[in-house]
């Protein structure tokens, strides 16, 4: 048997340091407590490799990162709308992947509880990753890379689903969302400029409700009277439920990292914060019948104001985050067992 050495920082760390940087001090309790518990260096070593691996597709072209860029909060900016293997198009736009600790449910209808199951969705779904999990077991067997991986995470090179799965969420907990100039404030290390406490006020005035701090969403699921699609009908969170009182609910995303998770909506239709911004302002949107409660009444923002909150939003960006090299594509090799 090799001994897998992996060229990045994640492997000199220990799971302990992770553990307490996964729960900042200004943040509520995170949700996955026997995960983090269950968490070493070398499980989330060998999710971030399948992250990053095209194995997991069925032309072996197609990683999770393909949608989930690290440069982009782990979403995706080049088209509105995910793609898959062989060019296929999706129906949504890829959501961004942090802070997922603190999320009950997962992906834009809530369709699944649980990060462990969460990929099989995208695994199998035949117009993303197409493959079985019967192959990618074949596959991953097959390779020189990933028996040591399974050896060091696991005490064992046998290859499971539920070993593939957990150790995908034990990398993607670790992508936690913490150190904008934002927090930097709370943690009184840092000031707002004066354009930013206005528009933090503007923030806890409009949009506090739905996009709570520190998290800035509730993860709940909202109607912001965004119009149908007629090309992409696409009824939410009614497609899970089939309760009528669902339809055309979405998913709250955060506020975080706005700068890099562009374009917006769960259809990628705006591309700019000022669109968002129009869309919620605009005096159609009150029209829609199944409108959420806290849009009812209407926001007002004038053009100055527009620009204050978005001078706020971008406090919000982790540049931290979205340049953290442990979070990267891992350079493995392996060399002689010594």
């Amino acid at each position: 048997m090799k001994k897998v050495v992996a060229i990045a920082s994640i492997l000199i760390c220990v799971a302990s340091t992770w553990k307490a940087s996964l729960w900042p001090s200004h943040f509520p309790k995170p949700l996955y407590q026997r995960e983090i518990k269950e968490a070493t260096a070398a499980k989330i070593l060998l999710g971030r490799t399948l992250f990053y691996d095209p194995l997991l597709s069925a032309d072996n072209t197609i990683s999770c990162a393909s949608c989930h860029s690290p440069y982009n909060a782990f979403a995706h900016t080049d088209h509105k709308l995910s793609h898959g293997i062989r060019d296929s198009m999706g129906t949504r736009n890829a959501p961004a992947l942090f802070n997922l600790a603190w999320q009950p449910k997962l992906t834009w209808d809530g369709a699944s509880h649980h990060l462990d199951m969460q990929a099989l969705a995208p695994i199998t779904h035949a117009g993303e990753m197409a493959e079985s999990i019967e192959n990618i077991l074949k596959k991953l067997a097959s390779s020189t890379t990933y028996p040591p991986l399974f050896q060091d995470a696991y005490g064992k090179d046998s290859i499971t689903s539920q070993r593939i799965l957990k150790a995908l969420t034990q990398f993607q907990l670790t992508l936690v969302s913490s150190n904008a100039k934002y927090d930097r404030v709370k943690l009184n290390k840092d000031t707002f400029t004066s354009q930013e406490v206005l528009g933090y006020k503007l923030y806890q005035d409009n949009c506090r409700s739905c996009h709570a701090e520190p998290l800035f969403s509730m993860y709940s699921f909202k109607n912001n009277g965004l119009a149908p699609d007629t090309n992409n009908y696409d009824v939410g969170r009614y497609n899970v439920t089939n309760d009528q009182k669902d339809s055309f609910l979405f998913k709250i995303p955060s506020l975080r990292n706005l700068s890099y998770t562009y374009p917006y909506m769960h259809d990628g239709r705006f591309r700019k914060l000022r669109e968002v911004l129009n869309h919620y302002t605009s005096t159609t949107l009150s029209k829609n019948n199944n409108l959420s409660d806290e849009l009812k009444n209407g926001i007002s923002l004038t053009s100055n104001d527009k620009a204050d909150l978005i001078a706020f939003l971008l406090t919000l960006d982790d540049k931290a985050f979205i340049f953290n090299t442990d979070n990267n594509f891992p350079r493995v090799t392996l060399l002689p067992q010594e």
